[in-house]
């Protein structure tokens, strides 16, 4: 007995020393991770220097262009179109017949209404001549007042009848001529509404045409802008694909109401002496300036959103993290923007600026000046 307490003992001893052994060999690992701190996240960024500042204020904005006038052709009665002559970018002369509707129900309602102006007029040249002998006979006391009265009440209602029955031809014969569609102007067709063979309403345009003369520049400008427009601005519009094709424009027409969608307002541009290259749908780019600017050109792509207010990224070079600093945009373009509250010097990202949060360590790959 004393022998096999003997080897209990000397076994626990072995596996309190392995037990030891293991933990003492778990703890330094322990410690270790305990004392190094995961490594800060550096997120690379594309940056700018601050050092420009805006000489003039430049608004830019891109437009398509349009004829001063455009004019919808259509019918002035129902009916079953035969025939369009015309199809879009086709040229158009005054009087030119455009379209055609099918004419058999006009020309039904005109022999009818001619037939009822034959009937109209042998009862009046009948009622006229009743009346001619009764004034005489009236006259010698051959027949009643009573007569006579009656005759030339029957000849005035033969009278109208008669005008009636002319009304009624002349509206027949208009109708007639309803049924072609004629253009009253010189252009260029730029959008069709039906096609032959379908039945057409009153009104529903048939072809849409550019009038002749003047051309207009059309664009969509802010609400800022409009405000800060100068009292007599002056524009110069260039082809987007080809800049060096330009003409001055004055403002010609204003929309008075802004867009419920975009909320911007619609400026109609008079384009002065433009180039034959500026073609009707044109797309266009105007510019004007609005003189001196404050503040520094930054590229759009630096601006985030702070609590409903323009912010951008800085940079501290020395501990190469990140603030933001919020701006105020007083000018804008599609690729840079005029702003103030940064000064000259400063470091603003570019590129990443979505994934950046305060205090954040970045590496800068490229700045620019």
């Amino acid at each position: 007995m004393h022998s096999c307490l003997t080897k209990g003992l000397s076994r626990y001893r072995a596996a309190r020393f392995v037990l030891l052994v293991a933990v003492g060999s778990l703890l330094p690992a322990a410690c270790k991770h305990a004392e190094e701190p995961t490594a800060p996240e550096v997120r690379p960024v594309r940056t700018i220097k601050i050092e420009q500042r805006a000489a003039t204020s430049t608004v830019t904005l891109t437009g398509t262009v349009h004829a001063q006038s455009e004019i919808s052709l259509s019918f002035r009665i129902d009916g079953r179109m035969t025939e369009r002559r015309v199809k879009v970018g086709d040229t158009v002369k005054p009087g030119q017949l455009v379209a055609r509707l099918d004419p058999q129900n006009e020309q039904s309602s005109l022999q009818g209404a001619n037939a009822q102006l034959v009937a109209a007029t042998a009862q009046q040249i009948e009622a006229r001549s009743s009346y001619a002998r009764l004034r005489d006979l009236v006259a010698k006391r051959a027949v009643s007042q009573a007569q006579y009265e009656q005759a030339e009440a029957v000849m005035k209602s033969a009278d109208a009848a008669v005008a009636v029955a002319r009304s009624q031809v002349t509206l027949a014969t208009n109708r007639l001529t309803y049924t072609r569609l004629v253009s009253d102007s010189a252009g260029v067709v730029t959008s069709v509404g039906a096609e032959s063979g379908e039945v057409v309403r009153a009104g529903q345009k048939i072809v849409e045409i550019a009038r002749e003369g003047g051309r207009d520049a059309v664009f969509d400008f802010p609400a800022a802008v409009k405000e800060s427009m100068p009292e007599k601005p002056e524009f110069t519009v260039s082809l987007t694909m080809n800049p060096k094709v330009e003409a001055a424009a004055r403002v010609r027409e204003v929309s008075p109401r802004a867009d419920p969608v975009t909320g911007t307002f619609q400026f109609r541009l008079r384009l002065i002496d433009p180039p034959p290259a500026m073609r009707l749908g044109s797309t266009v780019t105007a510019r004007m300036s609005r003189g001196a600017a404050e503040g520094y050109v930054i590229p759009a792509s630096a601006l985030v959103r702070s609590d409903r207010r323009s912010a951008v990224w800085v940079v501290d070079p020395k501990a190469l993290t990140v603030a933001q600093q919020v701006v105020e945009v007083s000018d804008f373009d599609p690729g840079w923007v005029i702003a103030t509250g940064v000064k000259p010097g400063d470091i603003v990202v570019t590129a990443g600026v979505q994934v950046l949060r305060p205090g954040q360590k970045v590496r800068l790959l490229e700045t620019r000046q």
